[in-house]
């Protein structure tokens, strides 16, 4: 059994610990709120505008643009998020696991990949694994702003027009609750027009585009892969400060249980030591007498 003195310093480094946890997991819990915000605000804008274009592509049929072609895929490129700090349970682990799952199909079916990563753990595991990286955007994470998003949306479209690659997927954690996330995997390029074609016939004949449809979509599809970029940033951003808040607050449950432990271990230790003492103590007085 270890000493009284070896179970208080434990004791006290674990309760130092806990602080350290339970400070973490109030500070996770601030900016959860404020990152549920951005997206929850964000999100029915990016819906609109992704079913405004869908409809627009869609009327606007034999249209050339190319974010908008479907070709046989020979390559795809794979962007995957995750979050410039660890401490977060599986956060960084689950989309890091989703996305060389997606590239090992991909190689799989006799296709090339090409890798993008956003944030310092994805960077740092990809390299460690002998990981070739097209493109590396770190240090926003925690609160990405628009012009963020626009540097990675930026590279992927101009790498898909210039046929670089045919097909782009986008790894994230969508944001549930602090208690849940969602790993995704989204098929950014081609940009997707869904599948909704009610009343299209009825529209169309109706439809007149001003400016031309060639020269308005090449504006706005370039506008909508941003915001989609956008978008998975800040649903991971929330995500991420979730995982982490709710891995903080099991450190601190596990540390208050391991100091419970350790206080009735430290008790057992003290009332041996009182014992062992009564027992010298009567041992001398029986030799005495």
């Amino acid at each position: 059994m270890s000493s009284q003195q070896d179970i208080k310093r434990r004791v006290t480094s674990v309760r130092n610990t806990r602080k350290v946890t339970k400070a973490m997991e109030l500070v996770s819990g601030a900016h959860l709120r404020r990152a549920q915000a951005r997206i929850e605000d964000l999100r029915p804008y990016a819906d609109a505008m992704e079913q405004l274009i869908g409809q627009t592509a869609r009327l606007a049929r034999g249209v050339r643009e190319p974010l908008l072609e479907r070709r046989d895929v020979q390559t795809t490129a794979i962007v995957a998020l995750t979050g410039d700090r660890g401490l977060a349970g599986a956060f960084n682990a689950t989309v890091l696991r989703r996305a060389i799952a997606e590239a090992r199909g991909e190689q799989a079916a006799g296709r090339g990949v090409v890798w993008l990563a956003v944030g310092k753990r994805g960077v740092g595991s990809l390299r460690f694994r002998g990981v070739e990286l097209d493109g590396v955007w770190q240090g926003f994470t925690r609160r990405p702003e628009y012009t963020d998003a626009g540097g990675v949306a930026e590279r992927v479209v101009e790498a898909y027009r210039e046929r670089r690659v045919d097909r782009v997927l986008l790894v994230y954690n969508s944001f549930q609750s602090a208690i849940s996330q969602t790993v995704v995997a989204q098929e950014l390029l081609p940009f997707p027009l869904g599948d909704d074609d009610r009343r299209e016939g009825a529209v169309e004949g109706l439809m007149t585009f001003e400016p031309a449809a060639e020269e308005m979509l090449s504006t706005l599809l370039p506008s909508a892969v941003e915001t989609a970029v956008y978008r998975a940033m800040l649903e991971s951003a929330a995500s991420e400060h979730g995982a982490r808040m709710t891995a903080m607050r099991n450190a601190s449950d596990n540390a208050q249980d391991l100091i419970a432990r350790l206080t009735l271990e430290m008790n057992r230790a003290r009332q041996a030591e009182i014992t062992q003492e009564i027992l010298e103590v009567v041992a001398g007085a029986d030799a005495l007498s």
